[in-house]
């Protein structure tokens, strides 16, 4: 998971959410201890272990769940992406952890939808993914770069990551460059207001005990960055209940939700 998981060392007594206005990633990342990224791993890993196996429907962020949350929107425009480029895709999956979407879709998934699903994340997960999850669909990388030593990617799946790059928008401007056929993004926070807020992330204890800087983006300075190069075909709500209003400093002041871009120069 491209979250950076971080201990808390200070935040709001028996609160947990989203605080702060910070004027840096540095300043945020004060408020923030240490952590440690090994429970985090084995937690996920065992989750999405008994996911494979069978002992569970579906994993989110190393929690298991008795029922599925389907990502509709990501299934229709990976379907559509298949059609319009006439072929499965290649995907890959930036910040997919060790699977956790690809075990929540696979089999809901026409047979010419999807020819390989890539996952890029940090390498302690590219290790863990490379031993337990690895197979002929799903493989783990750790960067987009060395994907593509080895794979031609159609499609790009953001799905909860982007807010948790220290730079997101030189990342995104890297990204457009890519000239991917097709690029969703799910699950990524906007701020209400006219300006991306760096916040503190607080997550709850049943979770896992971390803290760690999350952004809330200024939705057309987001977008800007591929106006030269896509059209945004549709915009849509997080298919996760409770996400349509994300609340910052106990106040309703944000949302998650999703964009479907088309590289408007391969598809008219």
């Amino acid at each position: 998971m491209f979250k950076k998981l971080l201990s808390s060392k200070k935040k709001p007594k028996d609160k947990y959410g989203w605080f702060g206005d910070y004027t840096s990633w540095a300043k945020a990342s004060s408020e923030a201890g240490g952590y440690d990224e090994h429970i985090i791993l084995e937690r996920t890993t065992n989750a999405l272990l008994k996911v494979k196996s069978g002992e569970a429907v579906y994993e989110r962020d190393s929690v298991i769940f008795d029922q599925k949350e389907i990502p509709y929107a990501l299934m229709s425009f990976l379907m559509l992406s298949a059609t319009l480029k006439k072929r499965p895709l290649n995907v890959l999956d930036f910040g997919g952890s060790l699977g956790s979407t690809y075990y929540q879709i696979k089999d809901l998934l026409p047979e010419e939808t999807c020819a390989s699903w890539n996952i890029v994340e940090q390498e302690h997960y590219v290790t863990s993914g490379k031993a337990n999850f690895e197979d002929e669909t799903l493989k783990f990388y750790s960067s987009i770069d060395s994907c593509f030593e080895k794979k031609k990617i159609d499609f790009i799946l953001l799905s909860g990551s982007v807010q948790y790059l220290k730079d997101p928008h030189v990342f995104l401007e890297k990204l457009a460059g890519y000239d991917f056929d097709f690029i969703l993004f799910d699950r990524t926070a906007f701020n209400n207001a006219t300006n991306d807020r760096l916040t503190l992330q607080v997550v709850p204890p049943e979770i896992y005990p971390a803290s760690y800087p999350a952004w809330f983006f200024h939705k057309e300075f987001f977008l800007s960055h591929f106006s030269d190069r896509y059209k945004v075909v549709a915009e849509f709500p997080s298919y996760v209940e409770g996400e349509a209003v994300m609340f910052i400093d106990d106040r309703p002041q944000g949302t998650n939700k999703g964009f479907y871009l088309v590289n408007s120069s391969k598809y008219d």
